[in-house]
């Protein structure tokens, strides 16, 4: 036993799962589309196998990535069993806890809000009424009511797929500590219609051309149903570093301590920093949260491709610091291909990438479940098995 990271690369599916139907995903591929659109030259990760696992999970070619030669790492893909396609299912099942249940969602109506829910909400915390009310990207409704929201002190409330209420609120005029209590309230008022998150979406500027969200989100989410690898880590005295937004996706349960950066490039910089001195028996979980948000949901095939090959090429420093005993896992939640309609998650496998000093190069197949990966972690760890999932390695 040494430690264990995971990496999460938000959103990078690998090809549409067989029930991608009855989500309207049929055909879904976010890495293998990003490769159809335009050349990606990712070496490391395909030097770790992702490749090949693309290839596996989509029975077709693999997609070329700039290596030629056969795995380092311990490669395959995963099937996701939670019911949703949604960041906290996805991270749950990862961590040993598939979601067996179905979060409430809000209908595409406008309004889309019960309104009873809102009259309350505006009750409760004097406000003069709210926008939007809608579903919507949030880039786009903060461009098309920011201005009006910094007029008429209303905040921007609005939804998706996902389950959700996302709160827009400029952090200024309206004020960052306001928008945390007033999503602190909003939570409180959707846990009776089972919605899994309520996301603070603080931002910045005067009009359209210079608004721009800042990295103070923060998301309220109804904690894990059931114990996860987290607490199976701490209960024994380990500690859980959160890396990015992971402590808000599992409602800050099972967690020691967190580090936030903006950006995918600053999340690196801190996991490198936590590989130089996190301590034995640690979990290191990191959410790379750029290629959903930033390019997945606004369909920016080249920004997610560029985004790939950044995070790609850090990946050899952080191999670099790996110490003998230690166990890596890069994959993802879900998939959000930007080639598709929409702007929404997609139901896709996604890769399961295993590495590190002593780690064997093999082909681990078809997992049935997102959570053989925390299962296998629990396992190098030195873990009590968990109640989900098939140990891997």
């Amino acid at each position: 036993m040494s430690r264990a990271f995971i990496l999460v690369m938000d959103s990078v599916g690998i090809g549409a799962s067989a029930d991608a139907a009855g989500f309207g995903d049929t055909g879904a591929d976010t890495l293998g589309h990003i490769a159809a659109a335009r050349p990606l030259a990712l070496p490391n990760l395909a030097r770790l196998g992702l490749g090949h696992a693309a290839g596996a999970s989509t029975g077709a070619a693999a997609p070329e990535l700039g290596y030629d030669g056969a795995p380092a790492g311990a490669w395959g893909y995963a099937v996701e069993q939670s019911l949703g396609k949604d960041t906290p299912s996805g991270h749950w099942e990862i961590a040993g806890l598939p979601v067996a249940f179905e979060w409430g969602f809000f209908p595409e109506t406008e309004p889309c809000f019960p309104g009873p829910l809102i009259d309350r909400l505006i009750s409760r915390c004097g406000l003069p009424g709210i926008l939007g009310n809608k579903h919507a990207s949030g880039t786009e409704i903060i461009s098309e009511l920011g201005e009006e929201h910094i007029q008429s002190g209303k905040p921007i409330c609005y939804t998706s797929a996902d389950s959700v209420f996302q709160i827009a609120a400029h952090e200024e005029h309206f004020g960052l500590q306001r928008l945390y209590d007033l999503c602190t309230v909003a939570k409180e008022e959707v846990d009776a219609l089972n919605i899994a998150r309520v996301i603070a979406r603080p931002f910045l500027g005067q009009d359209p051309a210079s608004f721009k969200r800042t990295a103070n989100r923060r998301d309220l989410i109804t904690p894990p149903a059931g114990e996860t690898l987290l607490d199976r880590v701490t209960g024994r005295g380990g500690e859980v570093i959160s890396v990015g937004k992971i402590g808000d996706i599992f409602g800050h349960r099972g967690i020691s301590r967190t580090v936030k950066a903006p950006d995918n490039m600053a999340l690196f910089d801190l996991i490198l920093e936590q590989a130089g001195a996190a301590p034995e028996g640690s979990l290191i979980f990191t959410n790379f949260v750029d290629f959903d948000m930033l390019y997945g949901h606004r369909r920016d095939v080249a920004g997610y491709a560029a985004a790939l090959e950044a995070f790609d090429a850090r990946l050899p420093a952080f191999e670099a610091r790996l110490r003998p005993g230690d166990l890596a896992l890069v994959t993802a939640d879900h998939g959000c291909d930007p080639t598709f309609s929409g702007t929404d998650h997609t139901r896709e496998h996604v890769p399961v990438l295993f590495f590190g000093p002593g780690i064997k190069a093999q082909c681990l197949g078809r997992r049935n479940s997102f959570a053989d990966m925390g299962q296998t972690i629990a396992r190098h760890l030195g873990l009590a098995p968990l109640a989900h999932g098939e140990a891997c390695l």
